[in-house]
């Protein structure tokens, strides 16, 4: 048998190439019933279209010249299946992904990128996970590495609902149930911005203030942490407070705290060279959120593949053109 190929489909497809574009245009822009109602495919067919999509569009020379590149991961199915994502910031796409979130799942980006485009990386901007900061001091020790000041923020905040959740059970065991209700439904008056609360958050805080002990000094504390990065301030400024703060919550006597003051010190220099630098995740946390509503959209994917496939035709350096937009340029 002698097969032959044809100009009008891809490999081992079972359909147009056409009909392909449209499957994968539609696949990121609308949901699985829309998808195989509209198209008369099932949902398996679509993902192992994308996969032909990707493969025959994807940039070949998506990592040449990268420079600042960023790393996260995110859930692609429940149960801890994650995909790790290496983002572009200079060019603003998702560049690379495998399923994983592990040192050896972004060991293998670096394999791919090979050690000559490795050593032109300059910076990494990641979480404050070891896994990906082991990798990059292996594959690429001369890139800086900058920490997302929203994890630090996180951090901290999550000290404080410890203290609160402390407070809490303090009253409670007291033998005063109902102060403990009250103070348990302040949670979301202590962690939002005091712009984002409502009038009875609001009265809440203040109460609490009133009241003052531990709880009020852990929130000063966060509050104190998240002006730091308010971005009206030079790099020079963002590091004398985040010294005077680490200094501060390490003598606060607040468990949660000490415990933040250690892990932002260690994290000090990746986080002022966020600053010094411009990067951060902020970008990669955007387009995280649009993988998260395609995967929302999708319901669910049969293999990382597929949910990858996805992501790079949404976020990637991948342009589908629909068949009558071809017709167009061609006419012109």
């Amino acid at each position: 048998m002698v097969t032959e190929a044809v100009p009008f489909a891809r490999h081992r497809a079972g359909f147009t190439r056409d009909f392909e574009d449209v499957a994968a245009y539609l696949a990121t822009k609308t949901d699985k019933t829309t998808i195989t109602r509209f198209l008369r495919i099932d949902w398996d067919t679509v993902g192992r279209i994308c996969d032909r999509v990707v493969a025959d569009e994807l940039d070949a020379d998506r990592l040449a010249g990268l420079v600042h590149v960023g790393v996260d991961e995110v859930s692609w199915r429940r149960h801890h299946n994650y995909l790790t994502l290496v983002y572009d910031h200079d060019g603003k796409k998702v560049v690379w992904g495998k399923a994983g979130k592990d040192t050896a799942t972004l060991d293998a980006f670096f394999a791919e990128l090979g050690s000559d485009r490795a050593e032109q990386v300059e910076a990494v901007s990641m979480d404050m996970g070891p896994a990906f900061a082991a990798s990059v001091r292996a594959h690429a020790p001369q890139a800086t590495t900058c920490i997302d000041p929203f994890h630090a923020v996180k951090l901290v905040g999550e000290a404080l609902d410890a203290e609160r959740r402390k407070a809490w059970n303090e009253l409670r065991r007291g033998g005063n149930p109902a102060a403990a209700k009250k103070f348990k439904g302040a949670r979301w008056a202590l962690l939002k911005k005091p712009a984002n609360l409502t009038d009875e958050q609001a009265a809440t805080l203040r109460k609490l203030k009133r009241r003052g002990g531990d709880v009020w000094r852990a929130y000063t504390l966060k509050e104190a942490f998240r002006a730091i990065f308010a971005g009206d301030l030079d790099p020079d400024a963002v590091a004398e407070l985040i010294d005077r703060w680490i200094s501060r919550a390490s003598r606060s006597r607040l468990p949660a705290f000490v415990k933040a003051s250690k892990t932002i010190r260690k994290f000090r220099d990746g986080l002022i060279a966020a600053i010094w630098l411009g990067i951060n995740n902020g970008r990669a946390e955007g387009l995280n959120n649009v993988v998260r509503l395609v995967f929302r959209r999708a319901r669910g994917f049969h293999s990382a593949e597929a949910a990858l496939a996805l992501v790079m035709l949404s976020c990637g350096p991948i342009t589908l053109q629909l068949p009558h937009e071809r017709s167009n340029n061609r006419r012109e």
